[in-house]
């Protein structure tokens, strides 16, 4: 199974944020040129996770992200089956459908086996992610430091 883009880039940024610490908080642009992606990629995937509760934006002066505490303990599966959406491995249903959708077995399989996956992933936290040696790498991809 492969990850999309936006889930990618929503994670890389849960993780930076974790190891933010005494930095303060981070803008967008910040977590953006830190794990050197586009700005404007990596605001969308900062709404959605705001949205998840998983980070806090707050405007204006001593503004900025941080993540929350659910961030914090957010089991990785949960973060990713929200990240990727309720979309099967497979499109069965598409134009034109596929003609053994009434009777095949390898939709049934896939689905069990993405829910194996995510089931991998259930027992990981976002802590658990940052942890050494990660953790110290993370905090090394500072790209500019934080005003």
């Amino acid at each position: 199974m492969r990850l999309t883009k936006f889930t990618d880039l929503a994670l890389r940024a849960v993780m930076r944020l974790a190891v933010a610490g005494q930095d303060g908080p981070w803008t967008t642009r910040q977590v953006a040129e830190a794990v050197d992606v586009p700005y404007a990629h990596m605001a969308k995937a900062i709404t959605r996770l705001q949205h998840l509760g998983v980070l806090e934006a707050r405007r204006g002066r001593g503004g900025g992200l941080e993540l929350t505490d659910l961030g914090l303990r957010a089991s990785v599966g949960w973060l990713v089956r929200e990240l990727e959406g309720e979309d099967e491995v497979v499109a069965c249903d598409g134009d034109p459908p596929c003609p053994l959708r009434g009777a095949c077995r390898l939709r049934g399989a896939l689905r069990e086996a993405q829910e194996a996956f995510y089931a991998t992933l259930d027992p990981l936290t976002v802590a658990d992610l940052v942890a050494s040696p990660t953790g110290p790498v993370l905090v090394s991809l500072v790209g500019r430091q934080p005003a």
